[in-house]
C-alpha cells in the first residue's frame, strides 16, 4: 500500500497532543484588534481544542500525526 499524503494546509494549522486530542489556534486574531476589547485579544493569542465532531475529520487530513 503506498503511502499517504498529508493534507498541508492543516498541517499547518493543527496539531496532534499525545492524547490524540487537536490543538487549534484561534479565530479572528490576525487583524483589526483597535476595536478589540483587551481581554478578548488576550484570548485569541491562547490556543483551544477543535471539539469532539471535528476531530476525526482532521485526523484523516494528518495521517501520521
Amino acid at each position: 500500500m503506498p503511502k499517504l499524503k498529508t493534507n498541508r494546509s492543516a498541517a499547518k494549522r493543527f496539531r496532534v497532543n499525545k492524547t490524540g486530542k487537536v490543538k487549534r489556534g484561534r479565530a479572528g486574531g490576525r487583524h483589526l484588534m483597535t476595536g478589540k476589547p483587551s481581554q478578548r485579544r488576550r484570548r485569541l493569542r491562547k490556543t483551544t481544542l477543535v471539539g469532539a465532531s471535528e476531530r476525526a475529520t482532521i485526523k484523516d487530513l494528518l495521517p501520521y500525526s
